[in-house]
């Protein structure tokens, strides 16, 4: 049977109508039916939340020891990060060697005047071996929050010398500080020659003060829109932050603080009086900022929006701003409320492309060396450190639920293994258990991806349906298979 894009879409609607799964929430309970023995662990509806909020999508065998020893055990073991054994996915990133480089070696490979230009080779490295961490890692929780710091702290990679600035950005600030201490991560930051140069701060002189930075510093990264700042304290912080600078020759990228250009003057930022100290000045502030309760709030806000739903409960986030704050910014403290409080109480979200492309890969043990997903990613919107302006990619559902026709391309390429140097293994994954029945292992497939059976009579209509179009029994299955990946259950988690 030849299938064409056209025919697939048909089909696919066909199974979202057929299942009754709503364009704007997802279908979890909606896919009723009872679970058949499967090679991979049966989970509750709320259990499969929990795991998909926790991971990029759960493969088998993350879900099978995520039921033997329960979500609280698993999310310690998460955040034990570094006592999980990732060689494997370390040794498929040892060949990029620009992630270990310092900037100015990072600069030298792209510069002309070595004779081997390649001013792709930092960014095409990093943005691969992003995806290959989220897709192959098995420390999925770490790997989610450097996503949600990488959001948090975001640098538009195409900006200037962020091409290769961005490289020791995401080794040194993000990927250092994920799980570690907030104060930690937000200093680090501050000192970053990316986040510097990727606001300006190299133009802020005492001449003519720019205030990027120092906006962004209170706005997006500290304190929150609404944390209590004026534009009064923007300016007095900017004046802190002149002299805050980056190294253009030797040691180029490093960071340097440049006393010729720094305002001396005294200075006022909320309510408290900084005395001339050159760089401790804008370090004292820093410091305040970094733990103070406005930070506090809009950071377990944040949290709980990115693993609980667009309107977390405020009881959740109120409880996870104390632990910031009586554990002095202790990340995994914080996590833990979110996690172990406020997952029960999930709502649905909306799959960000990267998810969305991500689950679908992990949950079929796809092989792939991920390059292709770079077309995929840009068509859907979400490339990696590709968001231009300073708030990062959204995490509202309603940013997401348009443009759906790449993903729906995406389903269909994948499951029939179009995609150059990509392998799904859902064959593989059902034969564990076929029973050589057709219907058992369209339930086994729906059961992976979306955590549970179709309805029986749904089931039992869509093979009618394509049979009649006279596909064969593994050609049927791919279509169905395909079809649920492209319905809005999928879309949701």
């Amino acid at each position: 049977m030849s299938l064409s894009r056209r025919d697939f879409l048909k089909l696919a609607s066909i199974v979202s109508a057929s299942a009754a799964l709503s364009s704007c929430a997802p279908a979890y309970r909606k896919l009723a039916g009872g679970l058949p023995t499967l090679p991979w662990t049966a989970l509750d509806p709320g259990d499969f939340i929990a795991l998909n909020r926790i991971t990029f999508g759960a493969r088998v065998e993350e879900r099978a020891r995520f039921v033997e020893i329960g979500l609280q055990n698993y999310i310690e073991e998460q955040l034990d990060f570094d006592s999980i054994n990732d060689l494997a996915c370390d040794l498929q990133l040892s060949t990029f060697k620009t992630l270990r480089m310092e900037a100015n070696e990072l600069e030298g490979i792209s510069s002309q005047l070595f004779g081997n230009y390649d001013r792709e080779k930092a960014p095409n490295e990093l943005r691969q071996a992003t995806f290959l961490r989220q897709m192959y890692s098995k420390r999925q929780l770490y790997e989610v929050m450097v996503e949600f710091w990488s959001d948090h702290f975001n640098i538009f990679m195409d900006k200037e010398k962020e091409f290769f600035l961005k490289t020791v950005d995401d080794r040194e600030v993000i990927r250092k500080h994920a799980l570690g201490n907030f104060r930690d991560l937000v200093w680090a930051s501050a000192h970053s020659p990316a986040m510097l140069v990727y606001l300006d701060n190299q133009a802020n002189e005492k001449s003519h003060p720019n205030e990027n930075y120092a906006r962004e510093l209170m706005e997006l990264h500290t304190l929150g829109v609404d944390g209590g700042y004026t534009q009064k304290d923007v300016m007095e912080l900017a004046r802190c932050l002149t002299g805050w600078n980056v190294k253009r020759h030797f040691w180029l990228g490093d960071f340097i603080f440049k006393e010729d250009i720094h305002d001396t003057g005294e200075k006022h930022v909320l309510g408290l009086s900084i005395q001339p100290s050159a760089q401790k000045e804008a370090e004292q502030v820093i410091e305040m900022l970094a733990m103070h309760p406005s930070t506090a709030r809009f950071i377990a806000t944040k949290l709980a929006r990115r693993f609980i739903a667009d309107d977390p409960p405020r009881e959740i986030i109120e409880k996870a701003a104390q632990t910031f704050l009586q554990t002095k910014g202790d990340i995994k403290s914080v996590l833990r409320v979110i996690l172990l409080d406020g997952l029960a109480l999930a709502q649905p979200k909306y799959k960000r492309p990267a998810n969305f492309l991500l689950s679908a890969l992990r949950m079929l043990n796809v092989e792939t060396d991920g390059v292709a997903m770079r077309d995929y990613l840009t068509r859907m919107g979400q490339y990696y450190f590709n968001w231009p302006t300073p708030d990062g990619y959204p995490d509202y559902s309603n940013a997401w639920q348009g443009n759906l026709m790449p993903r729906w391309q995406f389903a269909f390429e994948l499951i029939r293994n179009e995609i150059k140097n990509t392998k799904h293994n859902l064959n593989a994954l059902l034969d564990v258990s076929s029973t050589g029945l057709l219907q058992d292992d369209v339930d086994s497939a729906a059961s992976l991806l979306v955590g549970s059976p179709l309805e029986r009579i749904t089931r039992d209509g869509l093979m009618d349906s394509i049979r009649a179009a006279g596909a064969t029994d593994e050609e049927t299955l791919q279509i169905i298979a395909a079809s649920i990946i492209a319905s809005p259950a999928f879309q949701w988690r």
